[in-house]
């Protein structure tokens, strides 16, 4: 289908774009990579008077590497988060996820802050974000604020962004030296969402695990976390599978899903523990 008629902005700066969100409200809605909208606008379940494009905000782009935390901009794409050496090297395991998204064609022009706005529970970013204890940066008419990635999520595309804040930029401490992590995901085709995914981390004495699509909202479990750091793998996996509450849909019914959370979770464990040192 073609979507409906709308106004195009492409505003240069931060303050522009939330003026025009103020301004026409529930009319306006803002645009990234456009993989998740553009689909929804041609199947007009979703239809706006006014889109706003960010790609000519310079202030929403770049990734910068400190001793303690990375800075990424919400419109840095996923080829970006790749091939980035300072980020691989910081953060390994953004790439290891980044690799499993969509395709190469989807990769360059699907943008980080898209994947983690919108609240769709089956996006990889979300959960991988809440694994690595992740803050995101919300500029609105009110000025900015910080949210944790763990306090994010409400319900299936219900965040705490409020409707004329913008997420523009994320903040990941950097894991210790030794740390060991791991992404696994289960789909049934390239490009697909996954049955599961889980991201998990290891090392120091802590750990942290987080899984994709098997709720209304990824899934990070404290209990988890804390049962695998004291080296209780079966402990971590039934805390997580507690956790989460998959439905059935087409990619199989509640056991089976359940099923296969658990196989790709202790993949995960046992890949992020060999690498932790």
């Amino acid at each position: 289908m073609i979507p409906a008629g709308f106004e195009y902005h492409r505003p240069s700066d931060i303050a522009g774009a939330v003026s025009i969100l103020q301004e026409h409200g529930d009319e306006a809605r803002v645009i990234a990579g456009g993989h998740s909208l553009i689909p929804m606008m041609k199947l007009r379940m979703a239809d706006m008077g006014h889109l706003i494009d960010l790609q000519d905000i310079d202030a929403l782009k770049g990734i910068e590497i400190g001793s303690d935390a990375v800075t990424i901009g919400a419109m840095v794409t996923q080829h970006e988060l790749i091939t980035h050496e300072g980020l691989s090297n910081s953060v390994p395991l953004i790439k290891e996820a980044a690799l499993l998204i969509a395709d190469p064609q989807v990769r360059y022009m699907g943008t980080v802050g898209g994947n983690v706005a919108n609240g769709d529970p089956g996006n990889d970013m979300p959960g991988l974000m809440q694994c690595l204890n992740a803050y995101f940066e919300l500029s609105g008419p009110d000025g900015v604020r910080t949210v944790a990635a763990r306090e994010f999520y409400e319900a299936a595309y219900f965040t705490a962004r409020d409707d004329e804040e913008i997420l523009t930029r994320i903040t990941i401490p950097v894991p210790a030296s030794g740390t060991g992590y791991a992404y696994e995901k289960q789909k049934r085709k390239i490009g697909d969402y996954a049955t599961a995914a889980a991201a998990v981390m290891i090392g120091g004495g802590t750990a942290s695990v987080a899984m994709t699509n098997l709720a209304d909202t990824p899934i990070w479990s404290e209990a988890a976390g804390v049962a695998l750091a004291a080296g209780d793998v079966d402990g971590c996996v039934s805390a997580m599978m507690g956790a989460i509450d998959p439905v059935a849909d087409n990619r199989g019914p509640i056991e089976f899903k359940k099923h296969v959370a658990g196989v790709i979770l202790r993949r995960a464990i046992d890949r992020a523990q060999s690498r932790a040192s």
